[in-house]
Parts: structure tokens; C-alpha cells; sequence
């Protein structure tokens, strides 16, 4: 005689399958039911937003909105100051062996100082916070591309640690950004500043812009012209990985804009300044203030004549040691 199975009694999974699938459904329900009796609790669950108001914007810590207020307490300048002394500066005399020239201009100075430099590769920033003197190495912070150096979770912390980077926004003019660093430079810091506003493409300078301009008239601080030489060899934009190469960084004497110069004036003087650095290094110091007080100092961006300059400049080593771009007009 043969039973029948009893149809209101619950049949038993036979498998590890489906154990392992009525497990899951039965912690997801749970779950669910945990966060909808939590939300019912009127301290844990958001403020409703009456109708016709919009929601506040949740504002993501990174990009320009990131805080970088913990980077300048102690225990974060104590550490960067030991990563500067101890990593990047021993690794910068390895691989770019810099020279360093125009330290003489700065003595007796003291006080925050906006230090614009030309940009042509990212290793320019760990080399100019090493090669900066006191008392100005270990009290800097680097207006970084928000849009890159702060772009996510890892990069962010890390930049603002090692250099003391601070987001600057390249693709648009903002406030908060220029406020920022308004506010540090006022409370004694000084600002390190690729006015380029980005990395050479070619090798050429590009126009610099307004920023350090600015941030030195708002707050009445000198801005110290910085040229800085082989880093487009050390690491150029789009190589993944360095070699080693000679690098010189010269500091010209701080320039302080004079009453009735607006920031655009004065842009286009920090730049001549810049490039009267770069005459300086090609050539030497007499020749180089000749051309500049005769306005004929060469241009730190590319030749208008056509596009072979370029390709032609940035050619074999041998003849850039030869004669380097951009060829010296005879005196």
C-alpha cells in the first residue's frame, strides 16, 4: 500500500542551491524590514522637503570640495615635513640633480610669498617644494587641479598630505577657491603657483593667467618669479614613468605690484619675468638684462611662425644642447 504525499505539508529543499537562495531571501526581507522600522523613528530617519523647495545638494569631499583644513594641523605638517626632508628631496637630488640659482634674491625676506613658476611635467611641484628655502619650504601650500589631483578618495588625502596641495578649479573662475587661498596666504602661509594653468603640451610655455596676480594684490604679498629648467625631460606630459636628467630652478627677485596696476598687468609682468629667468639660464645674467630692459626678451611660448618650430625644438638631444629654442636675438 503506497502513501500519499500530505500537500499542506512544506517540502524541504533538497539541494544546497536552494538553501542557500532561501537564506538570502530570508536576510534580505529582514533587512528590509529592520531599515523600514528605522526610518519610522522620527529622530533617524531625513527631514521631509515641503513641496515647491528644492533639496539641498549632498556635497562630495573631493574636487574642489574637498576640505584640506587636517592637512595644515600638526600632525600632518610634522609628517609632510619628514616625507619632504626624508623622500622627496633625496629623491629629487637622485633623479633630477637641480641646480639651484637666485637664492641670494631672497635673503633677508620673510613673510608669505606667492611663488609662480612655469609648468611643463608634475614632477615640478615635489621638485620646487624641496627646492624652496626657509622659511618658506615647510609652511607652503600648491594650488593643485582640483579636476585631477583631487579627483577621487585616494588621490585627494594623498595630495593634500605629501605637498599640501590645496583644489584649485582651472575650468572656471571660483571663489571659493581664490577665498581659500586668500585666507591661507593671510594667516602667514605661502602659495606655490603654475599660473600656465596647466602642463606644457609641447614644451612650449603657455599665456599665464591671472591667479597669482590676483591672490598678491588682494593680499599685498610679493610674488617671487620661479624658472624651472628639465623637468619636460625628466617627465613629460604623458610619460608613465621618469628618467633621470639634469634640472635647474632659478628664483628671480619678488616682484610687488605698484598702486593703480590691475591683475592683468600685472600677469603679463610676472610672465616677462619668468621668461627674463629663462634668458638667464640659456645665456648668462648681463645678457639676459640687457634684452630685458630693452623689452626683447624671448618669449616663453612658441613661435607664431608655424608649427615645424615646434616639432623642430622638441628634437634630437644633440641639438638641443647645441642651441635651444627660442633662438637669441643678436644685441
Amino acid at each position: 500500500m503506497t502513501t500519499r504525499p500530505d500537500p499542506t505539508r512544506r517540502r524541504l529543499p533538497v539541494n544546497g542551491v536552494d538553501l542557500a537562495q532561501r537564506a538570502r531571501t530570508v536576510a534580505r526581507n529582514a533587512n528590509r524590514r529592520v531599515r523600514g522600522a528605522l526610518r519610522a523613528v522620527p529622530g533617524l530617519r531625513p527631514t521631509p522637503v515641503p513641496a515647491g523647495v528644492a533639496p539641498v545638494r549632498r556635497r562630495r569631499n573631493v574636487g574642489a570640495d574637498y576640505d584640506t583644513s587636517w592637512a595644515r594641523a600638526w600632525p600632518a605638517r610634522m609628517t609632510r615635513a619628514l616625507l619632504v626632508e626624508g623622500l622627496v628631496r633625496p629623491m629629487m637630488g637622485a633623479l633630477a640633480s637641480p641646480t639651484i640659482v637666485g637664492l641670494d634674491r631672497l635673503a633677508g625676506r620673510s613673510g608669505p610669498m606667492v611663488f609662480a613658476a612655469n609648468h611643463h611635467s608634475h614632477l615640478d611641484t615635489p621638485l620646487l617644494v624641496s627646492a624652496i628655502p626657509e622659511p618658506w619650504r615647510h609652511h607652503l601650500v600648491v594650488g593643485a587641479a582640483a579636476d585631477y589631483f583631487f579627483a577621487n578618495r585616494l588621490t585627494s588625502p594623498l595630495s593634500a598630505l605629501v605637498v599640501g596641495a590645496i583644489p584649485i578649479e582651472r575650468q572656471k573662475v571660483a571663489r571659493r577657491s581664490a577665498d581659500l587661498a586668500a585666507e591661507l596666504i593671510e594667516d602667514g602661509w605661502s602659495v606655490l603657483i603654475f599660473p600656465e594653468g596647466g602642463r606644457s603640451p609641447d614644451g612650449w610655455g603657455q599665456p599665464f593667467r591671472g591667479g597669482a596676480a590676483y591672490l598678491a594684490l588682494r593680499c599685498g604679498v610679493p610674488v617671487v618669479p620661479v624658472h624651472v629648467e628639465g623637468t619636460g625631460r625628466l617627465l613629460p606630459k604623458g610619460a608613465k614613468f621618469p628618467r633621470r636628467a639634469s634640472t635647474t630652478v632659478t628664483f628671480g627677485p619678488p616682484l610687488v605690484a605698484p598702486d593703480g596696476e590691475d591683475a592683468r598687468r600685472f600677469a603679463k609682468r610676472i610672465e616677462a619675468a619668468v621668461a627674463a629667468l629663462a634668458d638667464e639660464h640659456s645665456t648668462d645674467w648681463w645678457q639676459a638684462r640687457r634684452r630685458a630692459h630693452a623689452g626683447t626678451t624671448p618669449s616663453l611660448q612658441a613661435p607664431p611662425d608655424g608649427a615645424w618650430r615646434r616639432t623642430w625644438a622638441l628634437g634630437g638631444e644633440t641639438e638641443r644642447k647645441r642651441e635651444r629654442w627660442p633662438l637669441r636675438s643678436s644685441d
